[in-house]
């Protein structure tokens, strides 16, 4: 059984499990220490309070998670957001990844956002893919912009527009503000939109 579903904080030591192989093993962050289950919590609920962040549950177990957080500090930037998503590496290539950018996108319209983000190291074919087929397009890329297990790397920045950008946008309502009922919808949406991936 596949479920998608709000973070929990019990859910922090799974999820820096799952991150931590990217840490250390990979380029695809640029995050080069393991976080503390107490610095990781933290941030899990820091996030949560203005923007969602979801897990997929398989059998019970959380086997990949996602969130939005901001993009950009300045106050105009406030419309926007940065998406980020991780699966654990045993449960690749099953739509989970897919799966929760969809609800993320859907609650993030609802929040008032307007543009999405994506920062991905290149190359990346799966996560590039993945962008692609969610109607993000690439807007360039950083040229050997990061330095991590002994090379260096480029990074590509994806943008989809998901808002109207009307010419008097309402402030980003924070994700919990937005009523819990249509947010359950859109959860159990993709929940079985992610049963009939399985």
């Amino acid at each position: 059984m596949a479920l998608v579903r709000f973070v929990r904080e019990t859910d922090a030591e799974k999820i820096l499990d799952i991150y931590r192989p990217y840490i250390m093993e990979t380029a695809i962050t640029f995050e080069e220490e393991t976080p503390s289950p107490e610095e990781f919590r933290d941030r899990i609920l820091t996030i949560s309070e203005e923007y969602p962040y979801l897990v997929c549950e398989s059998d019970g177990a959380v086997a990949a998670y996602a969130y939005a957080s901001r993009y950009q500090k300045r106050a105009s930037y406030r419309w926007n957001a940065e998406l980020s998503v991780y699966v654990e590496r045993s449960a690749l290539r099953r739509g989970y990844g897919k799966t929760l950018y969809g609800a993320l996108l859907e609650m993030l319209r609802l929040q008032g956002v307007q543009n999405v983000y994506a920062i991905i190291t290149v190359p990346n074919r799966n996560s590039e893919k993945m962008h692609e087929s969610l109607g993000f397009r690439r807007l360039g890329e950083y040229r050997r912009t990061g330095f991590k297990r002994g090379g260096w790397h480029d990074v590509a920045l994806f943008e989809k527009s998901i808002g109207s950008h009307g010419s008097d946008p309402a402030p980003m309502t924070p994700i919990r503000a937005i009523d819990r009922r249509v947010l359950n919808e859109v959860l159990s949406r993709y929940s079985r939109i992610l049963e009939t991936r399985s």
